[in-house]
């Protein structure tokens, strides 16, 4: 894996693949790029060989549902306790409180997506809907279905939309700019997909937008329009430059080159259901966050010894100060071929 990646050989006879691979690489050098499969599924085989005993922790955590409900109750009642209050002191708390606390239930949302909360599959999708009530804005539907293609594609140009485009790359290239670029990272992560790779919108989009918006009038109606600002604003600041928003960047960015998946083990993953465990989450995306950290405990040898973070807010600052670091710093792949992922498309992606 390199940056520009490394020359196609040269064949007599070279496969559509190869030529569509090269093209690629051709045209966005400045990105990193990776000629193998993504690395979690031949290491989480290797791993269950040493450790099977991990096998027990496969499956649902009991405790989301509460958490969530827990939560939402909270946002509701801060909207209660916060009227009237000055504009500095909403400010305050709609960055740091509703802030916090959407960017958890965009979490929740991620671990629901992997249908962890509950047994079947419809009960995790009302679940996700009811995290992203008070986020203000309908993400849960559309999430779960890129987030899919995220893990089972990780890297793969154009299908995986966690990757920036080239216009991130070419245009937030300098201090002030990736300072802007991470202030706009909700606006990023929501466009993206749609410009990169759109879908066609599902009845689960349309129950999650009608579920958004029976919420936002009602808030509105019991509370007022700040209540709603509180909210949406919130969610907004919660995915910005915020310190839990850190993830966004340490999970892929390439900091360590040779690396492309990165851990963070500080004290943010209590507020996150453990998604920093990133590397332990992707070897095993069926077991909890909850559980992720039983992953390294009983398989230290594959996370202890590779380069992880333990300060998200140092890896935004890194991230915005260090020249070579930019939106380029991801790793990219191309395993499919344009028709492959046309007819991918065409069926409505992994997950509709």
């Amino acid at each position: 894996m390199g940056k520009g990646g490394c020359a196609v050989a040269k064949q007599d006879i070279v496969s559509v693949l190869d030529k569509e691979r090269e093209e690629k690489v051709q045209n966005q050098p400045k990105f990193y790029w990776a000629h193998d499969e993504e690395p979690h599924r031949r290491r989480k085989q290797e791993i269950l060989g040493k450790h099977p005993s991990l096998k027990q922790y496969m499956g649902i955590d009991t405790s989301t549902k509460f958490k969530v409900a827990f939560w939402v109750a909270f946002q509701l009642l801060s909207l209660h306790a916060l009227q009237g209050a000055p504009w500095y002191t909403w400010l305050f708390c709609c960055y740091t409180l509703s802030g916090s606390i959407n960017h958890m239930m965009t979490l929740a949302m991620h671990e629901l997506s992997h249908n962890l909360g509950a047994k079947g599959v419809t009960p995790n999708r009302f679940l996700a809907i009811l995290a992203n009530l008070p986020m203000g804005i309908p993400a849960a539907a559309s999430f779960k279905r890129y987030h899919m293609e995220h893990h089972k594609f990780q890297g793969e140009d154009v299908v995986d939309v966690d990757i920036p485009t080239e216009w991130e790359g070419w245009f937030f290239h300098s201090s002030p700019r990736k300072v802007l670029w991470c202030l706009l990272q909700p606006l990023f992560y929501s466009l993206r997909p749609l410009a990169v790779n759109p879908k066609e919108p599902t009845r689960w989009e349309f129950i999650n937008i009608a579920c958004i918006i029976a919420f936002d009038l009602s808030i509105v109606y019991v509370w007022g329009v700040r209540e709603l600002l509180y909210l949406v604003i919130g969610t907004l600041f919660g995915m910005g430059l915020h310190p839990v928003a850190g993830h966004f960047i340490a999970e892929h960015y390439v900091m360590h080159e040779g690396q492309e998946t990165f851990s963070y083990y500080g004290p943010l993953n209590w507020l996150t259901f453990n998604v920093g465990y990133h590397n332990e989450h992707h070897d095993f995306a069926n077991i909890s966050g909850r559980h992720l950290p039983d992953v390294r405990r009983i398989a230290p040898e594959y996370y202890d010894a590779i380069p992880h973070y333990h300060s998200w807010i140092k890896v935004i600052y890194d991230y915005i100060v260090d020249d070579g670091i930019s939106p380029y710093s991801r790793t990219k792949r191309v395993t499919m071929e344009k028709k492959e992922i046309d007819a991918l498309r065409a069926r409505g992606g992994l997950v509709k």
